[in-house]
């Protein structure tokens, strides 16, 4: 019975410790989802979105002119009147108003589409910077964390490499200086180990801070990663959101501007009806009339309104002339800037592309001197000491050669995140971002 109370009491502990234990894991988080959360999660993006809301907002209010206002209006007079008031006393009334005919109109109606597709664009171009911060943290924490994993298989080498180095200087053979020589190298694999730790921790929480999910609960899955293309600035047709948006809205500032410019010399027509159901109550107006007021009354006509001297518009067309230039000269300034940061990116693109090779194929000449070095431990060199004697080799040699090795990986692994950044900096540049983004839907 004793036994069977202990038991349970074992399980009941057990199940609590699973129930209270921590609510976030660490797993593993696709690419995809990441760029997903960070665009939803995005400031940038949602200022965009609210951009967009009111450019098409602003669309309607120039569309909408043309259809006819209805205001309705009523009261009743708060004293009895006395005298001819220079208005009919009404109960309720009514009025329908609406623009007829407008040049000004008719470019601020163009000019609020060109903006609202200016904001489509910019909308655009902050979903895919968001995507280029994402997807690039979400590599880099990718390949730090080999990098890491790396680290402390070199670190681990270091280690035993000072322990023998020790033996090694207390037996007589080596001098002392090869033992601090070792002892720095363990601290420099040791410093390295710190300095990646710290930038995992960084990146985890800038991928936290982007996608809003825990940072505890934030790794990287290395097969969501698909490959970057290789393009390069003349294979391809530039097709960057964000000079379309600065283009478009230039465009769309100068039609305002126009617009202001033409309502100080050009004639517009409007449209009004009115409708009023006048009273006798609490008035002696019919005294002031040949004959009785009548119940219903109305009337309608075009208005049409000739400019002829207006400062206040004047001003507001040269403010919007200013507008109009300044945004003209900022998409010249956009389009400069875009085409020298692609020429900067193709330029690095190439030497980052020469740079891993080389680094890839060192990494290979590490691996390949490692298995001789284990061979020849294992099996000896085959030739003897006094005819090579820089040839024999002790685990001393093999500790280095496993440093090394490790050490090409992880300059490998370094050259190679240089070249996917690069790479991912030249399809943002060219505004094929969204290309890569589809393939990242696709998987």
């Amino acid at each position: 019975m004793n036994h069977r109370l202990s038991t349970r009491a074992i399980l009941l502990v057990l199940l609590l410790a699973v129930l209270t234990g921590p609510t976030h894991s660490l797993a593993q988080v696709s690419l995809v989802t990441v760029v997903d959360l960070a665009q939803r999660n995005s400031t940038a993006v949602r200022i965009a979105q609210a951009d967009v809301d009111k450019a098409q907002a602003l669309l309607a209010e120039n569309r909408d002119v043309i259809i006819p206002t209805l205001t309705f209006s009523t009261g009743l007079p708060a004293f009895p009147e006395t005298g001819f008031t220079g208005t009919p006393p009404s109960v309720w009334g009514a009025t329908v108003q609406s623009l007829v005919f407008s040049v000004s109109q008719k470019r601020y109606l163009d000019a609020a589409r060109l903006g609202l597709r200016a904001a489509f664009s910019s909308l655009k171009d902050a979903r895919e910077q968001v995507a280029l911060d994402a997807s690039s943290s979400y590599i880099e924490l990718d390949t730090v964390q080999q990098d890491l994993q790396a680290t402390r298989q070199q670190e681990e080498f270091a280690q035993r490499l000072v322990t023998i180095e020790q033996q090694r200087a207390e037996a007589g053979v080596d001098p002392l200086k090869d033992l601090l020589q070792t002892r720095l190298t363990a601290a420099q694999v040791k410093l390295r180990r710190e300095q990646l730790e710290a930038r995992a921790a960084t990146l985890t929480t800038q991928l936290a801070g982007l996608t809003g999910l825990p940072a505890d609960s934030i790794a990287p899955a290395h097969d969501s990663i698909p490959a970057i293309p290789k393009i390069t600035a003349g294979a391809v047709q530039p097709n960057h959101s964000g000079l379309d948006a600065a283009q478009l809205l230039a465009r769309s500032k100068q039609l305002v501007a126009k617009g202001d410019e033409e309502i100080n010399y050009l004639p517009q027509l409007t449209f009004a009806a009115q409708y009023n159901r006048n009273t006798t109550l609490l008035n002696d107006v019919n005294s002031f009339f040949a004959k009785p007021l009548p119940a219903n009354n109305f009337a309608s006509g075009v208005q049409i309104e000739i400019p002829l001297f207006d400062l206040g518009h004047r001003a507001k067309a040269h403010e919007s002339s200013a507008d109009a230039l300044r945004a003209t000269v900022e998409a010249e300034q956009a389009r400069r800037q875009s085409d020298i940061q692609v020429s900067t990116l193709t330029g690095s693109l190439r030497e980052l592309d020469t740079l891993a090779e080389i680094a890839d194929l060192k990494q290979q000449i590490a691996q390949e001197q490692l298995k001789s070095v284990l061979a020849q431990l294992e099996l000896g060199d085959g030739q003897p000491a006094s005819q090579a004697p820089n040839s024999q080799l002790n685990p001393k040699t093999e500790q280095l050669a496993r440093i090394d090795e490790r050490q090409k990986y992880q300059d490998a692994l370094d050259a190679n995140l240089d070249l996917v950044k690069t790479r991912l900096g030249l399809l943002r540049a060219l505004g094929h971002m969204q290309d890569w983004l589809n393939e990242l839907h696709g998987k």
